[in-house]
């Protein structure tokens, strides 16, 4: 459908996305995926991930059917697609990325390391997305696009204001349902969800603004550090 408005939202892990995945979710007019690349870059890499064979038994492994199916026809005329930068991996097709709107959400690395460790031990810089965000932003800028960038950050702080301006800066119009949603969950959930979602699932709404960021062990905090150019190169582009 030509006419569908399709959003493509880009951030690492443990970054607000779910919590925006549920948000556009609870729109009437809108349709979510969540993370259709996942089996295909598990597939591809052979990374150990939680859930990994059931992952790989629920979704489609090959990343072109992916790509092609998510671009494929929908009922609703707003489609938002909720994806992890990690998963674009060589071999990921991004053509269809010219024919939606690029998000970029972002969030400070040492909040994101402190929070995917409760959840999978040792990451490495690959894990967690920001040098591939910086890359797929210089993606969406070859194809000509001003991309959006937003920070959970800000989002966290005043929900309202922030999300009226996303809305705004990609020609939707605001709808306040954005603000809340039913607890328990999505329907379009990924089935790791049980494994990842446990907070947002207790929601009904974004959390309140973030405390002072946390202190971190030092092979974590080391990680942080590598990821922190990106976050700042993106961070002086935001809404």
């Amino acid at each position: 459908m030509k006419d569908v408005k399709r959003i493509a939202m880009w951030s690492g892990p443990r970054n607000l996305s779910t919590a925006m995945m549920y948000s556009f979710g609870a729109r009437s007019d809108c349709m979510v995926l969540d993370e259709p690349f996942y089996a295909a870059y598990l597939a591809m890499t052979g990374i150990d991930h939680p859930m990994r064979d059931e992952i790989l038994g629920d979704q489609l492994n090959d990343p072109d059917a992916v790509a092609a199916q998510m671009m494929g026809q929908t009922d609703q005329p707003v489609q938002y697609q909720k994806h992890m930068t990690q998963h674009m991996i060589d071999g990921v097709p991004r053509d269809w990325m010219a024919d939606v709107t690029n998000v970029f959400l972002i969030r400070h690395p040492a909040r994101v390391v402190a929070s995917y460790v409760k959840k999978r031990e040792g990451p490495v810089l690959d894990d967690l997305g920001f040098a591939q965000q910086a890359e797929l932003f210089d993606h969406a800028i070859a194809l000509g696009q001003t991309p959006v960038v937003i920070d959970s950050a800000d989002i966290r702080r005043d929900p309202e204001q922030m999300m009226r301006a996303l809305c705004s800066a990609i020609d939707l119009p605001w709808d306040a349902s954005m603000l809340r949603w039913p607890a328990g969950g999505h329907t379009a959930d990924g089935i790791w969800a049980n494994h990842w979602y446990g907070a947002v699932h207790s929601s009904t709404g974004f959390a309140d603004a973030e405390p002072d960021l946390p202190l971190l062990e030092p092979e974590h905090a080391e990680v942080a550090s590598q990821a922190q150019p990106f976050y700042d190169r993106l961070a002086t582009l935001k809404l």
